[in-house]
């Protein structure tokens, strides 16, 4: 059974609960003992709840296209009444929800089977996973030695080993694309609001924050974004409408693409020759595809090291709010958060109202300069970070200067200069499995395309799985963990 559970992805594990020829108890048991087996070394799994996945199953499963498959939510956000959080913090731990958030009820409906958390830096703080509250960091399956990325870190590396074959996740300034680079996934986010936000909030991080998936196939991922697609009552941004689905996305042909090549920094400085290698891979690969492949042409004036100063003062901002809402007014036990949360509050401190809309000014000032970037190409290719995945404790979540281990020297921007771009203007990227360096570690590639062009960039996507599947290179790790 356990050959059958790590041989399929979701889509797969789905068809074969539908025809009868596994049941959602057997495929949950092969789930729990892949836990036990394995999420000591990773530290990627929280908050079991085997009896509330138990007791889905036996009221019934919806009708979904998923239903029966084990799956995990991210242990911040994704509000469920039966699911307690951490938010990855000590300040907040085992918090209980009083409403089920309408994500939830969609994957819900979707007939996944939720049985537990993965594991979150601190209110979703930085590209690692390394949160006080879970008594240690969260580590990469590929090698233990190094990151899984974040925020969604405990996703990636749940995914990444098989524990489940896809899992819930978010993404503020690149925290599914990160795992999904540093994990050897599928990390799609999709154009702002294209997926619920509410009830609990209206927007997350100034609009910028919106939710996603850590995948081994990029069907799992079209068909999950189906499930939950569309934004709920009242949402405060609307997407432009799809003309179709994510999954028959995956079965349209892309047409000849402009294709615009950066193995290099938005402001033209190097990255690591492993990152760049995986780019340059990719542009002959989309050569060979028959798209026109040319080298990006970066304005002077586009401004990424003040956007990432303005995205900072946001997160600061929306940290202090998170933080406030916990504590009702009683004191802080600082003790209770890590340095960097602790940093963030400072920062938040440091910000005026009126600093605050001109950071959200930035923001969307921003979002223009590089919706009139990709005027003049289809689609842009960087690398997803800079560097191969960092070392456990590179970006470790203890310096209080937020503003410093956010920008400064050796600091988050540094190593991921590419994801929160997106997250700032809101267009669609996704981030592709593509490359393993020497030393076995993931390298992912980043794609991103106009506001709205979802559907394109999935048929893309779809067009690269074909020509370079992913699949067996994920399995020999799967395979190598037992």
């Amino acid at each position: 059974m356990q050959d059958i559970y790590l041989e399929n992805d979701a889509t797969g594990l789905a068809a074969l609960v539908a025809s009868g020829e596994v049941s959602p108890d057997a495929l949950l048991d092969c789930a729990l003992e892949r836990v036990a087996a394995i999420n000591p070394a990773l530290n990627a799994v929280v908050m079991l709840r085997e009896g509330v996945a138990r007791e889905a199953i036996r009221a019934g499963l919806p009708g979904g296209p998923f239903t029966g498959v084990p799956f995990l939510l991210k242990d911040l956000g994704a509000e469920a009444i039966a699911f307690p959080t951490n938010n990855g913090s000590a300040l907040m731990r085992d918090s209980v929800h009083r409403y089920d958030s309408e994500l939830y009820l969609r994957l819900r409906a979707a007939g996944l089977v939720s049985f537990g958390r993965t594991t979150s830096p601190e209110l979703g703080i930085g590209p690692v996973t390394e949160a006080q509250v879970y008594g240690g960091p969260t580590r990469n399956p590929w090698n233990t030695d190094y990151t899984s990325g974040g925020s969604s870190g405990g996703a990636g590396a749940a995914v990444a080993a098989g524990i489940v074959p896809a899992a819930h996740g978010s993404d503020g300034g690149g925290s599914v694309r990160i795992p999904a680079s540093s994990c050897g996934l599928v990390g799609f986010k999709p154009t702002r609001a294209r997926l619920p936000e509410g009830p609990g909030a209206g927007e997350g991080w100034g609009g910028m924050a919106i939710d996603g998936f850590l995948t081994r196939s990029l069907r799992d991922t079209a068909a999950l974004l189906d499930a939950v697609n569309g934004p709920d009552l009242g949402a405060p941004y609307f997407p432009p409408p799809m003309r179709g689905t994510f999954v028959q996305a995956l079965a349209t042909p892309p047409r000849k693409l402009r294709v615009a090549l950066c193995p290099m920094t938005l402001s033209g400085t190097p990255v690591h020759a492993d990152c760049a290698e995986a780019v340059e891979k990719t542009g002959l690969l989309l050569e060979s595809l028959g798209h026109a492949v040319e080298p990006v042409k970066l304005p002077a004036d586009l401004g990424v090291e003040e956007m990432m100063v303005a995205w900072t003062r946001i997160v600061a901002c929306g940290t202090a709010l998170s933080v406030r809402s916990v504590l009702g007014g009683t004191p802080l036990d600082r003790d209770l958060l890590d340095g960097v949360t602790r940093g963030a509050l400072a920062c938040a401190e440091q910000v005026s109202g009126a600093d605050y809309l001109q950071a959200i000014g930035e923001i969307h000032a921003f979002g223009r300069r590089m919706a009139h970037l990709l005027t003049q190409c289809d689609v842009l290719v960087t690398p997803t970070l800079a560097a191969p995945p960092a070392r456990v404790g590179q970006h470790k979540p203890e310096n209080e200067d937020f503003m410093d281990y956010r920008t400064g020297p050796g600091g988050v921007f540094e190593y991921s200069p590419f994801t929160a771009v997106f997250n700032a203007s809101g267009q669609p990227a996704v981030s592709l499995p593509l490359h393993w360096n020497a030393a076995e570690l993931p390298v992912g590639v980043h794609l991103a395309m106009p506001f709205g062009e979802d559907e394109a960039l999935m048929s893309l996507a779809a067009q690269i799985e074909a020509a370079a599947p992913w699949w067996d290179t994920q399995q020999q790790l799967v395979a190598r963990l037992g």
